[in-house]
C-alpha cells in the first residue's frame, strides 16, 4: 500500500508535486483512468505535499523571526492574525520537541527547543 511515509523516502517536495500534477492531470482529463494504486498514490502524495510544505512554512517563519520580523508582519504574510501565526508556530515547536522525545533522532532536542521558543517569544 502507498502511504505518505513510504513516499517521503522517495520524493522531495518538488518531485512529489511533479508526480502529483501528472496524476491529477491524467485524472482530470479522464483520458486513461487511474488505477486503484495510482489513485491511492495521488491521495498519499497530496498528504506528503501538505506535510513537506507545512514544515517548510515553519522554517520560513523561523527565518523571518531571525531576520527581525514581528508576529504582526508574519501573520499578514500568512493571511492570518499575529496571534494565529504565533500559535501555529508554537504548535510546530511542540510537535518537533515531542518527535525528538519519541524518536530520539529527529525533531528538537531540549537545547533546540529552548532556542526555538526564545526566538518565537510570547507572540507580541
Amino acid at each position: 500500500m502507498t502511504t505518505p511515509d513510504e513516499l517521503e523516502r522517495e520524493h522531495t517536495l518538488q518531485t512529489a508535486v511533479t508526480r502529483y500534477n501528472d496524476l491529477r492531470m491524467r485524472e482530470a482529463l479522464g483520458e486513461a483512468g487511474l488505477t486503484a494504486e495510482e489513485s491511492l498514490q495521488l491521495l498519499a502524495l497530496g498528504e506528503l505535499i501538505i506535510r513537506k510544505a507545512g514544515y517548510g512554512r515553519q522554517l520560513s517563519v523561523r527565518g523571518a523571526r531571525s531576520a527581525g520580523a514581528s508576529w504582526a508582519q508574519i501573520g499578514a504574510a500568512l493571511g492570518m492574525t499575529r496571534q494565529s501565526a504565533w500559535e501555529a508556530h508554537t504548535r510546530w515547536i511542540n510537535d518537533q520537541a515531542e518527535q525528538f522525545r519519541s524518536t530520539g533522532i529527529s525533531g528538537f532536542d531540549a537545547e533546540q527547543e529552548a532556542k526555538a521558543r526564545d526566538l518565537a517569544g510570547d507572540g507580541d
